[in-house]
This record gives structure tokens, C-alpha cells and sequence, in this order.
């Protein structure tokens, strides 16, 4: 190879645009879905369903907890289910020997909402605090 194919590669990655990361969408979904987030899970919390609200944030179809927020009906790149460990553990998601060790990393639901992000790469928990009003 020549050096100059090798500048030449080397400068058109440099002029590719970067891609954005979904995660980059994804906080700007929670923001704007911050209150409704919250209301949700004082629903939750307050009725007794569970101690540990889940919400769980994709971009396809996914079949678990309830659709509470829809991309395509809201114009936004993030859909949201609301779930709850019991769900999660019932599924497998969480297994049933892991369950104390997740209760005991859950942090505050007043403060901060649990979300399990589904990306084509996998899926993870994050605890996202609520902005404050």
C-alpha cells in the first residue's frame, strides 16, 4: 500500500460525521419524559404493586410491564414500558439467587428512576435521577 492511500483512508474516517450514541437520545427522552416517569411510579409505589418500579426504555418491540410511553405516538426516538422486579425476576431477567443484590443497589424511587435500556448491543440498568421541578 501506498503512504498516500494510507492519508487518504486515514483523512476520509476523519471527514466521516460521527454518530451520535442512542444514549445521547435517550437522556433527552428522559428528560422530557421526567414527569410522567415520576407519576407513574408514585402510582406504583403508593398502590403497593412494588417497592422497586422498572421502567424499561427500547426502540422496537418488546413485550414486558406495560407501554406508558410510545415513540411513534410521542415523536420520540425512546419507547417506555413500566415493569417491576417481581416482572423482571418471574421472566428470568433477574435471576431469583440476585434478586437481594439488586434490591440492595436499587436506589431511592423518589429520586432517581430505575431504567433497563435495550440497545441492539444489549441491555443494561441505569438509575437516572428526576429533574428537579
Amino acid at each position: 500500500m501506498d503512504p498516500e492511500e494510507l492519508l487518504q483512508e486515514k483523512g476520509g474516517e476523519k471527514d466521516k460525521p460521527k454518530k451520535d450514541s442512542p444514549l445521547v437520545s435517550l437522556e433527552r427522552d428522559l428528560k422530557f419524559f421526567n414527569d410522567s416517569i415520576r407519576e407513574v411510579a408514585t402510582d406504583i409505589l403508593m398502590e403497593g404493586i412494588s417497592t422497586q418500579p422498572i421502567f424499561v426504555a427500547h426502540q422496537h418491540e418488546l413485550k414486558i410491564g406495560e407501554l406508558i410511553l410510545d415513540r411513534a405516538e410521542l415523536n420520540t426516538d425512546w419507547s417506555i414500558h413500566a415493569s417491576t422486579l417481581d416482572e423482571f425476576v418471574e421472566r428470568g431477567i433477574i435471576k431469583a439467587e440476585l434478586k437481594d443484590r439488586f434490591i440492595n443497589t436499587y436506589k431511592n424511587p423518589n429520586e432517581f428512576m430505575c431504567v433497563f435500556v435495550v440497545t441492539p448491543e444489549g441491555a443494561n440498568f441505569v438509575f437516572y435521577p428526576y429533574v428537579k421541578s
